[in-house]
């Protein structure tokens, strides 16, 4: 099985291609096999830590699709680094009808695998999208409102929100969106975060040069992610096989809540937590996470299809 993946364009909403890869597994005989879908957090494009997940689901015996939300990495869509988490949604819906035309996939065999922002993002599609039949939710976002809160000091609220405010009445006026970085420690930049954890994340999976011009997001970005709560669909979920996959330290999307979001889901469900904080997921505790998910799509993609 060849670990190189190949490079596929999936039309989306808007005359836009969503830039994916494709790892096939290796075929044994002419059945068509199971496949799994991918989709990565805020801000973050595939390069960033998901390779290694890819690579083991395709040895485990999955095709395997990995695709860029619009405005991010190769994918299209005006204005870049825009965050929009329900048009992201509905593109991946997108993504898993080119899935199931996909020679050599079996319809009636397809997982997702969401983390992060996208963890939110597998807990909505596997509520509403009843085409997946297995979905692994890593580290996810359970509510931006309750996150909002923690993240931003409350002497710090009404700032944020004139500049919320502020960049409207530019937009309307003609004005491009006003941006931000996605995550600094210098107090004195405006970004998304200020988590040295994520700082470290992004020097450990480092974008290559030709998509690293620009790591800036839209202001509006943080408004959408504020009034975004994927964890009330959890309840939704049922029968749909769930496997969450939750950090005992994690701050950046918060332990509780997702605990809370994964009791008020119904069966069949797993948990499996692992004793650091958001980034460790990809890093010290891959072999943990990685291994749940694989084990998981197994089951109920495999040995159950």
């Amino acid at each position: 099985m060849t670990q190189q993946p190949e490079q596929h364009w999936i039309p989306a909403e808007g005359g836009i291609g969503l830039h994916a890869w494709v790892y096939r597994p290796e075929r044994r005989g002419s059945a068509p096999v199971p496949a799994v879908s991918m989709a990565h957090g805020f801000g973050a494009i595939k390069h960033q830590g998901l390779i290694p997940y890819a690579q083991r689901f395709a040895r485990a015996g999955f095709l395997v699709i990995m695709h860029d939300h619009r405005g991010f990495g190769l994918s299209g869509g005006w204005p870049r680094n825009d965050i929009d988490p329900w048009r992201q949604i509905l593109d991946w819906r997108r993504v898993i009808t080119y899935l199931r035309e996909l020679d050599g996939v079996d319809p009636d065999r397809i997982g997702i695998w969401g983390s992060s922002y996208a963890g939110g993002h597998a807990l909505v599609l596997a509520g509403s999208d009843r085409r997946v039949k297995a979905v692994v939710s890593q580290i996810p976002t359970i509510s931006g409102y309750q996150q909002g809160l923690r993240r931003v000091a409350a002497d710090d609220r009404p700032a944020l929100q004139e500049r919320f405010n502020h960049d409207d009445a530019a937009q309307m006026h003609g004005a491009e969106p006003a941006r931000q970085a996605i995550v600094s420690t210098d107090p004195n930049e405006e970004s998304a975060y200020r988590d040295p954890a994520m700082t470290a994340f992004e020097k450990q999976f480092p974008i290559p040069p030709l998509l690293e011009h620009d790591r800036k997001v839209t202001l509006r970005s943080t408004l959408k992610a504020q009034m975004y709560d994927p964890g009330i669909w959890s309840e939704r979920i049922c029968p749909t096989p769930l496997l969450m996959v939750v950090g005992t330290e994690d701050t950046i999307t918060p332990t509780d809540l997702a605990l809370t979001a994964f009791e008020r889901a119904g069966h069949p469900k797993k948990l499996v937590t692992y004793p650091g904080g958001h980034f460790a997921a990809y890093l010290e505790h891959f072999e943990t996470t990685s291994g749940a998910a694989e084990a998981w799509f197994t089951e109920h993609l495999i040995t159950k299809g």
